[in-house]
């Protein structure tokens, strides 16, 4: 860097410090860096795909899409899920590790949609095969309401952290 474009950076950089606890620092990057799991199988699935190019830009929010799911903390489900799939969903699921998160995106993910009143073979919401955290209703929902559902999932995450440290603080057991 060059000390006469900015010479107030270089005077404050010298005498920086940053304190922490390493719990605090892997709970700031839990929370700051989700790696999704895209499981999709229909049209909400292309409007999530759309997430991942410039306009929206996915990865300016830490989100890394994943191939496995053993490097994946989050699995986000989009669009209609059979029973034949199922068992599939499930074992994905069980091979993440802990902590993991599920976002259900859509109608036919969450109830089946229009597919579970005259199809014996659609599931009748995902929650029954594996716990959901976030619900994200639409057919199919826009990029702009997922990224808010992943905001709403950090919320829920930044208040598990918190709950976290205080039962962690001594006393309070």
């Amino acid at each position: 860097m060059n000390s006469i474009e900015f010479p107030l950076l270089d005077q404050t950089a010298k005498i920086s410090v940053i304190s922490t606890t390493l719990n605090d620092l892997s709970n700031w990057s839990r929370l700051s860096s989700l790696w999704p799991l895209l499981y999709g199988t229909s049209c909400c699935f292309i409007e999530f795909a759309s997430l991942i190019g410039s306009r929206f830009d996915f990865d300016r929010y830490g989100l890394v899409p994943r191939a496995s799911p053993r490097q994946a903390d989050l699995i986000l489900t989009a669009g209609t899920v059979t029973m034949k799939m199922a068992p599939s969903l499930v074992r994905l699921y069980e091979q993440m590790p802990e902590p993991k998160y599920v976002i259900a995106v859509g109608a036919c993910t969450i109830t089946g949609g229009m597919f579970s009143t005259d199809s014996y073979s659609t599931v009748r919401g995902v929650d029954k095969l594996i716990p959901v955290d976030v619900y994200l209703p639409g057919c199919p929902p826009k990029p702009e309401v997922i990224i808010d559902a992943i905001t709403k999932l950090r919320k829920k995450l930044s208040r598990e952290i918190y709950q976290d440290r205080i039962r962690s603080q001594p006393g309070n057991r």
